[in-house]
């Protein structure tokens, strides 16, 4: 099997990569963290560089690339510690194009590669713990439309969305919906999340919305499992900048004449770093190369990425800080920011634990070692 990147998602990740580094410095993070967690500013230049119509159709403005194109990119985005959500712009486009009539896909789907309009997905609820089809919230007929009634928890940039995909209870099934942020009986109360970025709770009553499917549980299982993936993606970005940030204060830092780079013990803790960067990095690109795979198949894969990640994230960080010292904590310094980015990472779209038992579920008697 042929692992080298093509010329084109080599050119796609030098192009983001330039980005990262001369338009989004931390510096320019930090002050976008204190206006609230997300710039329109630099989600238009994501815009500009086609990115938010990467898995659109081109038939409506995108780029329509696959799964390749996109992981290349939230790699890069990951080591940038990118706080504009484009996995949720990345599902949006998904759904949109599998599950829209030809009429909402025209209305949403241009305005989404184009960066003028940011969808974003309203599924989790309290008490849910990571399950899709954990839905309290309830949709109604009314006239020729819907209403719903319900709460949704942690909707990412919500209060910068233009419209949310909504799942709700119809008729016993689990259906999504369209929501206009404008739609009377919706609010929405921002707040800001560990690593800087924003979220909201968004409370319905009695919310008119637009049918985008009544039968909906697969496809956004499927879209659930392309997020978990970006998060995947993000992840081996932000280990992969975290060992070199760690690797460069190690040479500089100096004890009893040399640099600490030369004791040996901290080199074997850097090894198991790379060792679990590495194995993050090659269980990602097994996520992404299943995402159109049968949906069972699909699902075991994305949950062994999942976990691996889960691991992976959790030992570069924790040694990441514990190798700078106590000026890896502070939050002058940008490890600490890394560190929390990767523990956000990890619980996102199902934390280690979850999908450890969604991998012991989906063992057979031979674990797949025997016909």
């Amino acid at each position: 099997m042929d692992f080298d990147f093509s010329d084109e998602q080599l050119q796609l990740r030098e192009a983001v990569a330039r980005w990262v580094e001369k338009a989004y410095p931390f510096e320019r993070r930090r002050s976008i963290v204190a206006a609230g967690g997300f710039s329109p500013e630099a989600y238009g230049e994501l815009a500009e560089l086609g990115l938010t119509g990467l898995a659109v159709p081109e038939s409506h403005g995108g780029l329509g690339m696959g799964p390749v194109e996109a992981m290349v990119v939230m790699e890069e985005l990951g080591q940038g510690l990118v706080l504009e959500p484009l996995s949720q712009t990345l599902m949006a486009s998904q759904l949109l194009a599998s599950l829209g009539s030809p009429a909402q896909q025209a209305r949403w789907l241009p305005a989404v590669a184009s960066g003028q309009a940011l969808l974003s997905l309203a599924w989790q609820e309290r008490g849910g713990r990571y399950r899709a089809e954990a839905c309290q919230t309830q949709a109604q007929p009314q006239g020729a439309g819907h209403v719903l009634s319900g709460t949704k928890s942690l909707v990412t940039a919500g209060t910068h969305a233009a419209a949310f995909i909504v799942s709700a209870r119809l008729a016993g099934r689990l259906a999504l919906f369209l929501v206009d942020t404008g739609a009377a009986g919706l609010s929405v109360h921002g707040y800001g999340l560990q690593d800087g970025a924003c979220a909201a709770e968004l409370q319905l009553k009695a919310t008119p919305a637009e049918l985008l499917s009544a039968d909906a549980l697969e496809a956004l299982t499927h879209a659930l499992d392309l997020g978990a993936a970006c998060a995947c993606a993000e992840g081996v970005g932000a280990m992969t900048r975290s060992l070199a940030l760690t690797t460069e204060y190690m040479n500089q830092r100096r004890q009893f004449g040399v640099p600490i780079a030369s004791f040996q013990a901290l080199r074997h803790r850097v090894a198991d770093m790379k060792m679990q960067l590495e194995l993050g990095r090659s269980m990602s690109y097994y996520a992404w190369l299943k995402l159109q795979a049968p949906a069972a198949e699909r699902r075991r894969a994305v949950s062994r990425a999942k976990v691996q990640l889960g691991q992976s994230m959790r030992l570069v960080g924790q040694q990441s800080v514990q190798l700078h010292g106590g000026i890896g904590v502070t939050d002058e310094y940008l490890i600490s920011h890394y560190f929390k980015k990767l523990t956000q990472l990890e619980m996102s779209f199902g934390d280690t634990l979850y999908h450890l038992g969604q991998v012991s579920e989906g063992m057979q008697e031979t674990a797949g070692v025997f016909a």
